[in-house]
């Protein structure tokens, strides 16, 4: 029966097409609406690597493959093999008797039979009958005849010999078809070696354990099969995106996002602007729209996402001292630090909220109050800080520090909205975002996957305090079963820096997209990039995008089904177009069948 059968067509004829009409002429047949005409290999190369039939499997048309085999005795196979070799000495003397030139081909042939009787002797191989078909399909006759020609010269590359099964156009396809059935019955002997080199094990498709967390990203550049990527299976969850403006990076991130919601993972995004929030509303999330009027955000409060902590004040305390040097752009002094520390404390003192676990659901105290008491020392290091959160309290980005928290973030999917802020305000709006999220995940039973997101992580990368708390929560979050997603523009600034190095080399999963001509240099020399991998980057379409994960490295083209493109594309008449009609819930109802079957 045939062992080995590859169907290259993404949409195969139906049954009821081909018993529709069955057309036989010497070098082609017609089945239904198409064309196809059968092959039989009758010459194999000398040697042979491993899957050497690879490029014959992974052809982009239409083509089926069948490989039959059988075993022959070894009894059956140690006589052929003596017979063999008695027939090429003779032809070897009879050409030294009448002194004719040597014949090396006969010389190889007879060598190669003594060592194959030597193995199989010794129980080290065995011996094969085997057959190969192809047959190539097409629309017309005209397509069909050039789709020959391109299979003809890929097997003359494979030094392969086929021969059109010329009047047995119906038995070569019968014998292409799973049937188990060899109408030609051209067959070669093999051993065991040869054969076992001919399936595709050194395929360019990734290969993945099946998992209900595994997601599909895209098609195989080098093959028609699919990519399916599990990240959580890998030392590390974390994901790491580069591309240029444009090139596809957050539509990417959206579909990732929206295919791992499907298998139970809830998640949270930092949305510089406002792209996911047509999405988070389909799938019944929350999006916090942070610099919208009437939405505030307080820093001091103890209990934003979770119920406190025994070390609460503790932590609230050391984050401040982590937003603070955002907030002035600049790293604190060792003096500033500390006259930061004892206005903190009072600030939490005059509120009534203590060490004492029973006084930290108390209303916490407002950003103002901090810079109050930093205003009311004597110590001129204090006065000067305070002088500097004076645009935060009391100037120009006061509304979001003016009242207490006015919403708690719920829900499978939180989406923080960034886009109304001012451009002054986005590291610091990303870096409160980032702490909501984690310590809404680091209080939490880790009884599931989670996600977090950071679209546009520049932003945040660019302030050094950013930077390491970032950096942070890259090192923390496998031990909370959680994922981070850095997705970037600005390739050369992130590799630029150390920590922007570090939370790159903390990234198992690495996508990366088309790049800049004056970053290309810095992303090869990072990612260890061939030159046939820096020109893919260079020239690469939308969508296109390389995975790096270790040692696996492939191609892949990003595609949705027109329910996920709705609630992810970017492109403004699309959007507009999807806003007018509604958002839809994407169920499994809206995708293609292919890739119903692989969520």
């Amino acid at each position: 029966m045939p062992l080995l059968r590859r169907d290259r067509s993404r949409r195969p004829a139906r049954p009821s097409a081909v018993a529709a009409e069955v057309d036989i002429a010497p070098r082609r047949l017609r089945l239904g609406g198409g064309v196809a005409a059968s092959f039989a290999v009758t010459g194999y190369p000398a040697e042979v690597g491993d899957a050497w039939l690879e490029p014959l499997l992974t052809y982009p048309g239409r083509l089926d493959v069948s490989l039959h085999v059988e075993p022959v005795p070894p009894h059956t196979a140690a006589d052929r093999l003596r017979r063999q070799m008695a027939r090429l000495e003779a032809t070897s003397q009879t050409t030294a008797e009448k002194g004719r030139l040597e014949d090396f081909e006969a010389e190889i042939a007879a060598e190669d039979a003594r060592d194959m009787a030597a193995s199989l002797a010794r129980g080290e191989v065995k011996l094969f009958r085997v057959g190969l078909y192809a047959t190539v399909h097409a629309a017309t006759e005209d397509d069909l005849e050039e789709e020959v020609g391109h299979v003809q010269s890929l097997l003359a590359s494979m030094l392969i010999d086929a021969r059109p099964a010329s009047y047995r156009q119906l038995q070569g396809w019968i014998s292409c078809l799973p049937l188990g059935v060899d109408l030609l019955g051209q067959r070669r002997t093999m051993d065991t070696a040869a054969l076992a080199a001919a399936y595709p094990f050194a395929s360019p498709d990734v290969a993945v354990e099946a998992s209900p967390t595994a997601v599909l990203y895209g098609l195989n550049a080098d093959s028609s099969g699919v990519v399916v990527w599990d990240r959580w299976a890998l030392d590390s969850y974390n994901t790491v995106v580069l591309a240029r403006s444009g090139a596809g990076k957050s539509y990417f991130c959206k579909l990732d996002l929206l295919r791992s919601l499907y298998a139970g993972i809830t998640a949270a995004v930092i949305d510089p602007e406002d792209e996911y929030a047509r999405l988070t509303e389909a799938v019944g999330g929350t999006v916090m729209r942070l610099g919208a009027p009437g939405v505030h955000l307080n820093p001091l409060d103890l209990a934003l996402d979770t119920a406190a902590t025994r070390d609460a004040l503790s932590r609230r305390a050391l984050f401040l001292h982590t937003l603070i040097p955002v907030m002035t752009g600049a790293p604190l002094a060792p003096r500033q630090r500390a006259a930061l520390d004892k206005a903190l404390i009072t600030t939490y003192r005059k509120a009534g909220i203590t060490a004492d676990e029973r006084t930290w659901p108390r209303p916490a105290p407002m950003l103002s109050d901090l810079a109050a008491v930093l205003k009311a020392q004597k110590d001129e290091d204090a006065r000067d800080l305070a002088v500097q959160l004076a645009p935060y309290t009391t100037g120009s980005y006061a509304e979001l520090f003016r009242a207490p928290t006015t919403r708690r973030p719920t829900g499978h999917l939180v989406t923080w909205s960034l886009r109304a802020l001012p451009d002054e305000l986005k590291a610091v709006g990303t870096l409160m975002a980032l702490d909501a999220i984690w310590r809404g995940v680091a209080e939490a039973a880790p009884d599931h996957p989670r996600m977090v997101v950071v679209d546009e992580g520049w932003q945040l990368m660019s302030q050094p305090e950013g930077a390491r708390f970032l950096f942070r929560l890259a090192k923390a979050a496998r031990k909370r079963w959680v994922g981070l997603t850095v997705a970037t523009q600005d390739a050369a600034d992130v590799l630029g820096s150390e920590l922007g190095r570090a939370v790159v080399s903390n990234a198992t999963t690495q996508i990366l997209m088309r790049q800049a001509p004056q970053a290309i240099d810095q992303v090869a020399e990072a990612f260890g990039l061939s030159d046939g991998e820096r020109r893919h980057l260079l020239t690469a379409a939308p969508g296109q995008a390389l995975l790096c994960s270790g040692q696996q490295r492939v191609a892949f083209q990003v595609v949705a089904s027109d329910a996920e493109h709705r609630l992810v594309t970017t492109n403004p008449a699309e959007a507009a177009a999807a806003e007018e009609s509604g958002p839809a819930a994407p169920d499994l109802d809206g995708l293609d069948a292919e890739e119903e079957d692989l969520l």
